[in-house]
């Protein structure tokens, strides 16, 4: 196992462990292999304004990968026909309100989050995000390099797949053996 492949690892244990502690995800991650596959398209859309963003606001460009990955797990329990047909899901999302906003856009509208819910998801959100950021800080990967954009990507594959853990736990979907 490689370097990247050792930290994306590490990555999803550390959510994982969180989030389950947290009661936002069961031990055994929900599989959804539509949104999974969006992953690709989605999060090469993204890089530019992932990348852009980092430097200034390393949090808001890891997390807002969550929200995307909570976003089209809702899309896919609510119509997935539809929205599969959609070209671009992450262009879709970014455009209703603009980047800055894009997290208030996902929890409001996509999501239907109100009140306590609604700061609920954005702690959870900010949590995970920053607990990335510290990881990847750690891995001492060079600006620059091509191991610190595999890092980057590896981290945002990795809030999108947690992303759509939490929303399909949130709509009742649990991994369960059958007896």
């Amino acid at each position: 196992m490689n370097t990247i492949e050792k930290y994306e690892v590490a990555l999803y244990e550390d959510l994982k462990k969180y989030l389950v502690e947290q009661g936002e995800v069961d031990e055994h991650m929900p599989e959804c292999p539509d949104v999974e596959e969006r992953w690709q398209d989605i999060g090469e859309a993204y890089l530019p304004d992932g990348i852009r963003e980092f430097q200034n606001y390393p949090t808001a460009s890891l997390g807002w990968m969550m929200y995307i990955g909570m976003a089209i797990a809702r899309f896919w329990d609510e119509d997935w026909n539809l929205y599969k047909n959609i070209a671009n899901l992450y262009v879709m999302l970014r455009d209703k309100r603009g980047y800055d906003q894009l997290d208030e856009y996902v929890r409001e509208d996509a999501l239907l989050l109100r009140g306590d819910e609604f700061d609920k998801t954005e702690q959870l959100v900010s949590e995970c995000a920053s607990r990335t950021h510290t990881l990847l800080m750690r891995q001492g990967f060079e600006p620059g390099t091509v191991d610190a954009m595999k890092a980057y990507v590896a981290s945002l594959r990795q809030l999108y797949l947690m992303g759509m853990s939490v929303e399909l736990h949130r709509l009742g979907y649990h991994m369960e053996k059958y007896n």
